[in-house]
């Protein structure tokens, strides 16, 4: 059993209002009215919860969930930034991004190395983006690269040559990029009749259109020493896509894809492709077999979706579970996650010392 937890995903909820106040260049300079929303999401009814039951952390009630719950030090990820794909303007987009990363290192990173970043970036100008990533890690010390699983129709998808130098510049850095599930937006799910329906589909549909593409347009052929993670819908998808994509690859990638020149099987074994899993998903014995145990992680999601006392029967569900190995939940509540952000010693031992005061 692990004697240090990483949450792999949990989450922050944006204050817009301070967010804008951290945009620099020519926006910053103007007055942004608050009546009109920094992200769009699709127009579902997020947010609602009973009174005082959910919770708007900042960084101390997020070290006092994780003191509260058994965890060491958590990743945090966007909330509402989740829809940044859907921003028309490039330029908008890519100054939203640089506010939102500096925002969350003035608010969250910088107050405990218990929470760790990872910079939101822009994919309507790629450029931007990569020297972003650049920014946030060589200044401001963050852990990865987001790329937002939903975005709009002037966008392809993560596959095309126009990504390319995002994955060369995380190859460079040595940093992760994850694809996030997040809003429901142009996933054709507009006929759904509740938002339940919209929540349970967008996060891998999302997900299954960006590795699809990403696959058969050989980004992990091109760089085989990037690391992704798709987060937020489960592991237990993983090996019906990895055999969903290999039957396609053997009916149609001689014509279609001919750059790709293995199976779509390898990349999904090669060990640089990571997940979440759900503490109760009962697949998760045989995707550890037939794909990596390595490659999965736990996230708390904290403090989405649920009421707060909800989060606490997680981790004891987990460590009760007879059919997994002890092994196998130190290295998805630990391993996993170091492998895959590059945790290092000093990182570790930091955020130990912060828990000891």
């Amino acid at each position: 059993m692990a004697e240090f937890v990483i949450d792999a995903d949990g989450h922050i909820m944006e204050d817009h209002k301070d967010i804008f106040s951290h945009i620099k260049g020519n926006f910053g300079e103007m007055n942004w009215h608050a009546t009109w929303p920094m992200f769009d999401a699709d127009g579902w009814q997020r947010g609602l919860s009973r009174k005082g039951k959910r919770e708007d952390p900042d960084a101390e009630a997020w070290i006092r969930f994780q003191d509260e719950h058994g965890i060491d030090c958590a990743v945090l990820y966007p909330t509402s930034a989740l829809a940044i794909g859907m921003i028309q303007l490039p330029a908008w987009a890519s100054a939203i991004a640089q506010g939102y990363n500096d925002w969350l290192y003035e608010r969250f990173i910088s107050q405990s190395p218990r929470l760790k970043g990872v910079a939101l970036l822009a994919p309507q100008d790629p450029k931007v983006a990569a020297a972003e990533l650049r920014r946030c890690v060589k200044e401001l010390g963050f852990n990865a690269g987001l790329l937002p699983s939903v975005t709009n129709n002037r966008l392809p998808l993560y596959g095309s040559p126009v990504f390319h130098e995002i994955y060369d510049e995380a190859q460079r850095l040595d940093v992760p990029l994850t694809v996030h599930g997040g809003v429901s937006q142009n996933l054709g799910l507009d006929r759904v009749a509740s938002f339940l329906e919209a929540h349970m589909l967008e996060h891998p549909v999302g997900l299954f259109l960006q590795i699809t593409n990403m696959m058969f347009q050989g980004i992990f052929q091109e760089f085989p020493k990037l690391r992704m993670a798709y987060l937020e819908a489960g592991a237990g998808w993983v090996p019906f896509m990895m055999d969903r994509m290999e039957e396609d690859y053997e009916k149609f990638a001689a014509r279609l894809a001919p750059h790709l020149k293995d199976p779509p099987s390898k990349f999904f074994k090669s060990g640089n492709i990571f997940v979440t899993m759900e503490v109760e998903e009962r697949t998760a014995p045989y995707i550890a077999d037939l794909v990596r145990d390595d490659v999965i992680m736990w996230a708390s999601d904290f403090p989405h979706e649920r009421e707060r006392d909800q989060f606490g029967g997680d981790l004891p569900h987990l460590y009760a579970r007879k059919d997994l190995s002890d092994d196998f939940k130190r290295k998805m509540l630990y391993d996993n996650p170091v492998r895959f952000y590059r945790f290092s010693e000093g990182d570790i031992a930091a955020a130990q010392k912060a828990k000891g005061n």
